[in-house]
């Protein structure tokens, strides 16, 4: 290892690499390789905060139980268009990956489907699974809880998570139309990289523990998140989290754990999938729609508008071949591949 600020890796690299340490704790092939996948995703798309950086805390949970590496998936309750999930605190993107398989079978069945999931485990980005229900055609939804991160507003207590949620849409070109928002104004993963980097947040996503306003990300994360657009941003997230926990019987508010508290405490969330079979004309629609968006007119020094989804698939476009991560969190891959005794995953310099 360099003392440069950054390395860079190829994203195939990485996901060969995350997958060995995952299989080094007794996760299956292949459960391996769908969630080395989904966080690597993440990283090409720009969102490191759903990324690889999770790594090492998944590991800890594997060896420390709270994680299921072997786990028992079940469909406990089926009622056609809904089915409810028992995730045996499985990976998270393992048990979504069945859950959006099953959504995808019956929209085409019955032209809709809800999956909802509990004992279920960080799922990484939602993008990633409303995405995959629209590259088979079908209109997606992919939504979680999280343990409570925000206060109500004038409150100054924690009561909803930052619940995210995720919309996609397919097209003919096969690049859908996604839109993925945490209920924040930031997610939680994006200030513990800016505490990491030993960077400021900005002003408007967080409180410190008394609720005033901060941009020190050490006391953000020990404070409060903030939602976005205010009342509006905290009223869905309880949607979220009652069509998540409330649906499946599983974690709701503060039954949902922190992710990186105990180790060996299960997280204890829940997830909702929601899949629609598109009408023949809605993928040309959706494309045309697209188009008017990128085609409209631009504010004076705007390169370019973007429809939702393109600014990631742009970013993976550019980070396909050299992924660039801190040297920070490289170290931290250096010493998982030495524990879990498998070869260090190989760096090239990069600088910041």
């Amino acid at each position: 290892m360099n003392n440069a600020q950054s390395v860079s890796v190829s994203g195939a690299h990485l996901s060969i690499w995350v997958a060995q340490i995952l299989e080094s704790c007794g996760v299956s092939e292949t459960d391996a390789r769908w969630t080395a996948d989904a966080l690597v995703e993440a990283d090409l798309q720009g969102v490191s905060s759903h990324g690889c950086m999770l790594l090492p805390m998944y590991v800890e949970r594997i060896k420390a139980g709270s994680v299921n590496a072997r786990p028992r998936i079940a469909i406990v309750d089926d009622r056609v268009g809904l089915l409810v999930v028992d995730a045996d605190h499985a990976l998270g993107q393992v048990s979504s990956m069945r859950a959006t398989d099953w959504a995808i079978e019956r929209a085409r069945r019955h032209g809709v489907a809800i999956v909802a999931v509990r004992n279920a485990f960080h799922f990484g980005a939602a993008a990633y699974w409303s995405a995959r229900m629209a590259d088979a055609g079908i209109v997606g939804a992919a939504m979680s809880n999280t343990r409570p991160l925000m206060p109500a507003p004038g409150g100054a207590e924690r009561v909803v998570g930052n619940n995210p949620l995720s919309f996609a849409f397919p097209t003919p070109t096969c690049v859908p139309v996604v839109v993925d928002m945490a209920t924040s104004n930031s997610a939680m993963g994006k200030i513990r990289n800016a505490q990491r980097d030993g960077k400021a947040i900005p002003e408007g996503w967080a409180t410190d523990k008394q609720g005033r306003p901060t941009t020190s990300a050490s006391d953000a994360i020990a404070g409060m998140l903030l939602p976005a657009a205010g009342a509006k941003g905290f009223g869905l997230s309880v949607v979220v989290d009652l069509l998540c926990g409330g649906l499946s019987g599983g974690g709701i508010a503060s039954e949902v754990q922190p992710l990186y508290g105990s180790a060996d405490t299960f997280y204890n969330c829940a997830h909702w999938f929601l899949a629609i079979a598109a009408p023949e004309a809605m993928p040309e629609r959706t494309e045309a729609l697209a188009e008017r968006i990128r085609r409209s007119a631009r504010a004076p020094g705007v390169g370019s508008i973007y429809a939702p989804g393109d600014l990631e698939r742009e970013r993976r476009a550019r980070n396909v071949k050299a992924l660039e991560i801190s040297s920070e969190l490289a170290a931290q891959f250096d010493a998982l591949s030495r524990a879990q005794g498998i070869d260090a995953l190989q760096f090239e310099s990069s600088h910041t």
